[in-house]
């Protein structure tokens, strides 16, 4: 019995090769418009649709296929007598493959093209005959990319020149991911287009990955997926990311992100920040990030922004750490950490640079609605910064209020960084109380707080802060001011010698 494959592909890569083998297994091939063009060029021999049809292409050649015979022979179930008689006393041929690709919509949409060139690359007939040939994956394979040619020849070549029935499924879940994938993007961008509210629609194309041994508790069930946004990683050694990991993981990259183009260590546990710092070398900003909290360190996530050496890993591998995460490691390196055969070595493949590219929207599930905000990108600028104080800050003072504004921006509110030579020395947070974050911040900080900065991520309620700050010896203070007691806030600061800076820019984070 003779097998049909139908070829109509807007991406023609690898597609000549791709049809020779097929007639290498005996494939006769129907195809439309250029696709048939390439393949008569090529010496390939294929029927044009229009022989089938009885038609040509039809209104410049939007409809090539959308026709009943060809959709009979996609279609029809051989092992259904009714449609078995259909198909023979209509003489229909019927179909064993369609390889099918769609128009450059989202390349289109991106050059912010005009509306009837967009409108012209929403593809009609490629989403119905692969949808169709989905549909019908007992007997049809439907093939929607390039990059499947390959698998495809190796599995006829497995079977005989016979599709199996496991590769036509899962190419037609391939197809109805893509599909999806396809129609989202054209509601997203049309609703830009037509609506005022270009965030009346929110979709997710999610892919799940693995399925993670348990949630945050043991009792918890969790999946890990995936979207094409996603940043490319190495599991170097130690046991699959777990969910707490991965969220740990995202907490220390997001920091480090902040410091992207220097020296920095942090140290994350339990979601939030125990230590960061800065150095003039990686080894003296892991010294002095441990020193700001070690007890909390133990069983913690480590992060660097710069490659770990040798002796950087001899330090690591002599107290307990769940996992590290770096850019690079050294061989010498590497072989050590790989000795502790618990310990996840995550290599960072996305620049910590472009990682901020990554971070466009935060999604929160909620019995009353589910919640979509922009990541909180803010930067401090010269039109917010603002010293308020009569006391001005020296310039090494602003360094280490910027440095602590960014550890600041990731920890949980409400919080209080405590920091001095690009080092935090406590962090208050999660706290209901401002002050008491300013505490338990100073206390971590202990004598080193003298002359140190604080920053805040949220304003002063009240002056009771600036008490708390000079009983520390606090010497500059940065927050983001705005609250209705801000007058007696700058004023207190200024009874007490401490420089204050507002930045008009606030960072809860619940």
């Amino acid at each position: 019995m003779t097998k049909r494959a139908l070829i109509s592909v807007y991406n023609k890569d690898k597609l000549v090769e791709f049809a020779q083998e097929l007639k290498n297994y005996d494939y006769e091939i129907i195809s439309t418009g250029s696709t048939y063009d390439l393949l008569k060029e090529n010496h390939i021999e294929a029927k044009e649709i229009s022989e089938i049809t009885g038609r040509r292409e039809l209104i410049n050649g939007k409809v090539k296929t959308l026709y009943p015979d060809i959709f009979a022979g996609i279609l029809a179930d051989m092992n259904n007598e009714s449609e078995k008689n259909d198909i023979n006393q209509n003489n229909i041929q019927l179909f064993d493959m369609v390889v099918v690709n769609f128009y450059p919509f989202e390349e289109t949409a991106s050059k912010e093209s005009e509306e009837t060139e967009l409108i012209n690359t929403i593809d009609i007939g490629g989403p119905c005959l692969l949808r169709a040939a989905a549909k019908n994956n007992k007997r049809i394979l439907a093939v929607s990319s390039p990059e499947q040619y390959k698998e495809v020849i190796s599995d006829l070549k497995e079977h005989n020149g016979e599709s199996s029935l496991k590769l036509r499924r899962e190419f037609a879940l391939k197809v109805f991911e893509k599909t999806l994938d396809f129609d989202t993007k054209i509601l997203h961008r049309l609703s830009n287009r037509y609506e005022e509210d270009a965030d009346n629609y929110f979709s997710l194309n999610l892919k799940k990955t693995k399925k993670l041994r348990y949630g945050e508790n043991p009792h918890q069930n969790a999946n890990l997926y995936i979207t094409k946004n996603t940043i490319d990683y190495d599991i170097l050694n130690g046991k699959e990311l777990s969910y707490n990991n991965i969220l740990d993981i995202t907490a220390c990259t997001n920091i480090l992100s902040e410091f992207f183009d220097v020296c920095a260590s942090v140290i994350i546990k339990h979601n939030t920040p125990c230590g960061v710092a800065l150095g003039k070398d990686i080894e003296e900003a892991w010294s002095k990030a441990l020193d700001c909290d070690p007890l909390s360190a133990f069983g913690g996530i480590v992060g660097f922004t710069q490659v770990v050496n040798e002796s950087l890993a001899k330090q690591l591998s002599s107290m307990f750490l769940e996992v590290i995460i770096a850019p690079d490691y050294t061989p010498k390196a590497l072989e050590l950490l790989q000795t502790k055969k618990n310990l996840r070595v995550i290599k960072l493949n996305t620049s910590l640079e472009e990682y901020k590219n990554y971070l466009n929207e935060e999604i929160r599930i909620t019995p009353f609605g589910t919640l979509i905000q922009e990541s909180d990108k803010g930067e401090l600028n010269k039109d917010n910064f603002k010293v308020v104080t009569k006391v001005k800050p020296t310039q090494e003072m602003i360094e280490d209020m910027i440095f602590a504004w960014k550890v600041a921006k990731h920890s949980k509110s409400n919080a209080v960084v405590i920091a001095k030579d690009f080092k935090t020395l406590g962090i208050g947070q999660g706290q209901t109380s401002r002050v008491d974050a300013f505490e338990i911040a100073l206390n971590k900080a202990c004598d080193g707080s003298k002359d140190a900065v604080a920053a805040s991520d949220g304003f002063f309620p009240a002056i009771d802060n600036i008490h708390v700050a000079a009983q520390g010896r606090i010497a500059a203070i940065i927050q983001p001011g705005g609250s209705i007691k801000d007058d007696d806030v700058i004023k207190t600061a200024d009874k007490y010698n401490i420089a204050m800076i507002t930045t008009g820019i606030r960072h809860f984070r619940h």
